[in-house]
């Protein structure tokens, strides 16, 4: 009896060891957010927050050549690391960390024998893998991915679909609601049941592979689908065709090793953590120091505030205008005047003066162009060197209108050679970011948004609350902020002013001509705003598509800016975030009795105060505050 005892507890803890290796445990740093790989077959992940789950157990899904890998796998040797460092960061803070539990576990496919690697980081905010895939420098392979994320059930999900390629307007449903076949551009934002947090889904480190989109199965999932299969569609003319899109999905092939993007996850108990997140940048590799011999704190790479003629009037594009342009520009501080397609029926001569011109008074030249042009890469080169030679500090490129892997190798064919001629990158027309700032500190921003140009957009209030939760969760948008005209619809003009603050970027644009802010009752608050901040602290009780209070710290010196939705609200703001001490404070209140009214105030303050503000719908309100 004994013996048969003995027997049947090291069969048990024999075959508990083996069950052990195919489930796999992984906390973040600080203990709270979990991520449970189970291996037994096929490789099915779950996160959760705080013992609540944020992921459902969700079917990892990787195929290459038509064929799927991860169906029928073993598992093999299990690798923990940890990352702990601090890095540069220009946006909502200057520091970011990279902080995370690394596990690698090696993987053998039974029907093909072939093996791979799952690499997963868990950060305090974020959950994240990605599969490596090794291969033959010399052939060609496609790979593609249909992973199912399964969402919670009565999860608030935001999301919209691919129209205008990352230009929809963010619909608000329960999860359960969410019809099979409705697509979903990154990042996928959603609120927990019973307000225990909230998680986005996005990519990181978009190189040599094609784009992520999401698109529902009407059962709380939403399945991962690469960048050939998206859907294109556009209000005027369809730049790709069904041709187009069968001849991107045959030139996706990888040679050599296949590593993913990283599929992340990012989670919190609040919106603060969400929009603090640095795992997007943190999974993309450091700059490479040929290019960037300081880093992101390289010479020629100047975060600033830019005008703009494009929306707002001002004139025709001629020397003359542009120089006025400049000279404005100077007078309200800002770094940069960025041109439209104008420029480039110019001779050499006139683009050399305007440079000239504003250099002397600190304003650099950024000028646009139109991606079809850039296909060749001798033309590019061509193209980059004019305008190194001529003294133009960057481009603003526009109109790439897909996500397949010929345009993410096209993304970075020009960050790379515009580096190496010391130009700076504002892509627009352009897909979501991927964290790729950190290793190309020249891509100073994309657009992936309905901002300013959209002049249809009745309801600017709630797009303009829900993007800081959604959209830019990835990374900076360029939305154009900051108009005092029709195209600012519901929104008051102490609303747009906020809205610089808020959607800060290494450059950031604004909508009305200089000529208008520098005529403007708020102009004394917008030259003081900065294009980043040192810190930025997201307040309650700021929700998705209703309100946005921030806190952002430059220096000493806060701003507190807030941005209203479409129901009026009476809100309560300590000041706690404030140092002790007095500041002497400049404020900006609506003035309801105007239809564009503004008032300007000039008082003290200090933490101890509360600032009780009565917020009309569509208002706003914005005070610095200076350390006396």
């Amino acid at each position: 009896m004994k013996n048969v005892l003995l027997i049947s507890v090291l069969f048990f803890a024999f075959f508990s060891n083996v069950n052990a290796k195919k489930t796999y445990d992984l906390s973040s740093p600080d203990g709270k957010l979990h991520c449970i790989l189970n291996a037994d077959k096929n490789l099915t992940l779950s996160v959760n927050l705080d013992g609540k789950s944020v992921i459902e157990p969700s079917v990892l899904s990787m195929i290459v050549d038509g064929k799927p890998i991860t169906e029928n796998i073993r598992p093999g040797k299990a690798t923990r690391t940890v990352i702990n460092e601090t890095f540069p960061l220009k946006g909502l803070h200057s520091t970011g960390m990279n902080h995370c539990n690394v596990l690698c576990i090696d993987i053998t496919d039974r029907a093909s024998a072939l093996k791979y690697s799952l690499e997963i980081r868990l950060f305090n905010d974020a959950a994240a893998y990605r599969f490596i895939i090794p291969g033959n420098e010399t052939v060609e392979r496609y790979p593609d991915e249909a992973t199912v994320f399964r969402l919670p059930s009565k999860s608030i999900v935001w999301y919209h679909d691919l129209y205008m390629h990352y230009e929809g307007v963010h619909a608000k449903k329960l999860i359960d609601t969410v019809p099979a076949g409705q697509w979903a551009a990154p990042p996928l934002t959603y609120k927990l049941a019973d307000g225990s947090g909230y998680t986005a889904i996005t990519e990181a480190d978009l190189t040599g592979y094609a784009g992520m989109a999401l698109v529902s199965d009407g059962k709380n999932g939403f399945e991962l689908k690469l960048g050939h299969s998206h859907p294109v569609s556009y209000p005027y003319k369809l730049r790709y065709s069904s041709e187009d899109v069968a001849r991107l999905s045959r030139i996706a092939s990888v040679k050599g090793t296949i590593t993913t993007p990283w599929r992340v996850i990012i989670s919190g108990k609040d919106l603060n953590t969400l929009v603090n997140s640095d795992a997007v940048y943190s999974l993309c590799p450091a700059p490479d120091k040929k290019y960037f011999p300081e880093g992101a704190e390289t010479e020629w790479i100047k975060p600033g505030r830019a005008v703009w003629k494009y929306l707002d009037g001002g004139g025709d594009g001629t020397l003359t205008v542009m120089k006025k342009f400049s000279k404005e520009a100077a007078d309200l501080g800002f770094e940069y005047n960025i041109l439209e397609g104008f420029w480039s029926r110019w001779p050499d001569d006139s683009i050399k003066a305007l440079v000239d011109y504003s250099s002397a008074l600190g304003v650099k030249i950024i000028v646009w162009k139109h991606s079809n042009t850039l296909h060749d890469p001798a033309a590019r080169l061509e193209l980059f060197r004019k305008c190194h030679e001529l003294g133009i500090a960057g481009l603003k490129i526009d109109f790439f209108d897909h996500e397949a892997k010929e345009v993410t190798d096209l993304y970075e064919s020009i960050l790379r050679e515009t580096a190496a001629e010391h130009l700076v990158c504002i892509f627009h027309g352009a897909n979501k970011p991927t964290g790729l700032w950190r290793t190309w500190p020249n891509a100073m921003i994309y657009e992936a948004v309905k901002g300013m140009e959209a002049s249809k957009l009745t309801d600017r209030a709630t797009h303009e609350t829900t993007i800081p939760f959604t959209r830019m969760i990835a990374g900076p948008a360029d939305y154009s902020v900051c108009h005092f005209g029709t195209r600012r619809q519901n929104t008051s003009w102490v609303h747009q002013v906020a809205t610089a603050a808020i959607y800060c970027a290494p450059v950031i644009t604004y909508a009305a001509t200089p000529e208008h802010i520098l005529g403007n009752p708020c102009a004394e608050m917008i030259k003081s705003i900065p294009a980043v901040w040192d810190e930025t602290i997201v307040l309650p009780p700021s929700e998705i598509g209703e309100v946005a209070v921030y806190a952002q710290r430059s220096g000493k010196t806060w701003f507190l800016s807030v941005i209203n939705g479409l129901q009026p609200k009476t809100l309560s703001i300590p000041l706690n975030f404030l140092d002790n001490g007095n500041y002497s404070a400049l404020r900006l209140k609506d003035d309801n009795s105007a239809p564009i009214g503004v008032i300007v105030v000039h008082d003290n303050a200090s933490a101890s105060q509360i600032v009780t503000l009565n917020l009309a719908a569509g208002g706003g309100y914005m005070v610095k505050f200076d350390p006396e």
